[in-house]
């Protein structure tokens, strides 16, 4: 059914996994495309009552975007990507069913974007977080300056962005960015285990206990708004693409800090 999705539904739990393992789960235009197409069956399939979301392989979650799609693009154009990616993740963040992201492996830039959008993360002992698009002479796009302030504090938020640096495991349950640890073999065990026991709740209060504490972190959103504009801008300038090309080529980028004219 899907290019780039595998979908296993079991026990009223609906397991997706991310399924380029040759790109390391890398999000390009087909996944989001099918990640939106697997929200519409979460949302009208009343056989799924939850989720997980994982990648394929155990090297990899989502190890980020797929920088090749990144190329040549305006800051107009750059906007428009971001605003999907954002989209796609607020449809995760206010599903009506819970969705939990088991983290196997690499969660970098968008990857650990998509993570924070689940409802909650479970970790493997060999996961590493990180938002490190500013090596590309970008910025988080798809939510990521916003979600990871609120699930950390603005203080570690600030430092893991700026610096574009990973963080393990130990410190992302530390910090608060997932829930637990446990061995790569026990990830989905343990995720099922939790499922199990939110399944055996009200759907409708699931639904509204989803709902209200998303509230609580809802500052009208303008702050997403900020950051499409800023994920946007920075495709105007020469960083943006020395970054890009840099990554593609495999070598560390030489940044000239210019706007082009």
């Amino acid at each position: 059914m899907y290019n780039t999705l595998l979908t296993d539904l079991s026990d009223g739990i609906l397991v997706v996994t991310i399924n380029r393992p040759e790109k390391l789960n890398a999000l390009n235009k087909e996944v989001f495309a099918e990640l939106n197409l697997v929200l519409d069956e979460i949302v009208n399939n009343s056989d799924i009552q939850s989720v997980i979301i994982t990648g394929s392989g155990v090297k990899a979650f989502v190890a980020g975007a797929d920088i090749a799609e990144f190329v040549g693009l305006s800051a107009e154009e750059g906007i428009v990507v971001a605003k999907h990616g954002q989209g796609t993740f607020f449809r995760i963040a206010n599903a009506p069913k819970p969705i939990i992201a088991c983290v196997n492996g690499f969660a970098l830039g968008g990857g650990c974007e998509l993570a924070m959008s689940c409802h909650f993360r479970i970790a493997s002992d060999n996961a590493k977080f990180g938002q490190p698009e500013i090596n590309l002479g970008l910025i988080p796009g798809f939510g990521g300056t916003q979600r990871l302030a609120q699930l950390i504090g603005k203080g570690k938020a600030m430092e893991l962005i700026l610096t574009g640096n990973m963080i393990d495991a130990a410190t992302a349950l530390q910090y608060g960015l997932v829930n637990h640890i446990v061995s790569l073999e026990n990830l989905l065990e343990k995720a099922k285990e939790l499922l199990k026991v939110v399944n055996a709740k009200a759907p409708f209060a699931i639904e509204a206990a989803i709902k209200a504490v998303n509230a609580s972190l809802d500052y009208s959103k303008k702050g997403f708004e900020i950051e499409l504009e800023a994920f946007g801008a920075c495709f105007s300038t020469a960083d943006s693409k020395e970054g890009i090309q840099a990554f593609l080529e495999k070598r560390k980028p030489v940044f000239n800090r210019q706007f082009e004219s």
